[in-house]
């Protein structure tokens, strides 16, 4: 099965990361096809219907992003709320990703002791809203795949260990 991995990083070119993620699943291009919001649409001018069309042709889309201020990067929230409309995402008529498997593939600067009780915020509760929005939809929650630490440069050892599980969970 194919799967459409949305990828909305500002700055991919000096990420470690989720580039080499990037660059991980594109090797297996019968499965994933990589669709990078910032190179598609550098004034974020999104052409909705494109966007839906694409999103139709496939049963599962992963969402991959780096965690910016505890929330999605300004590109996915954008993309979300123009994107997903009523009628077709939810509401009358709004059934185009019902029962699609959703999932996110996610890097965090902050280490990992940052996002967990009693003094961190999981990262399960900061994506919540985002979340529930899927399943609001109609769409299966599948996965949350992580990297903590992105910006204190994991070890290679570390990344590749993580990219395979990525490609495993999705």
């Amino acid at each position: 099965m194919k799967k459409l991995v949305i990828v909305t990083h500002p700055n991919i070119e000096n990420s470690v990361v989720n580039k080499k993620w990037i660059n991980e699943l594109k090797k297996d291009n019968e499965t994933y096809t990589i669709h990078e919001i910032y190179k598609a649409y550098p004034s974020l001018n999104f052409d909705v219907a494109k966007e839906q069309a694409l999103i139709e042709n496939y049963d599962e889309v992963i969402f991959q992003f780096p965690l910016h201020w505890f929330s999605t990067p300004y590109a996915l929230k954008k993309y979300i709320d123009d994107v997903f409309t009523y009628g077709w995402s939810f509401g009358e008529g709004g059934d185009k990703i019902k029962g699609k498997k959703i999932g996110l593939a996610v890097s965090t600067g902050g280490a990992e002791e940052n996002y967990k009780a009693p003094n961190g915020i999981p990262l399960e509760e900061l994506l919540n809203d985002v979340i529930l929005t899927f399943r609001f939809c109609g769409a299966e929650f599948t996965n949350l795949h992580r990297l903590y630490g992105a910006m204190f440069n994991p070890e290679a050892t570390v990344l590749e260990e993580n990219t395979k599980a990525y490609l495993a969970a999705f």
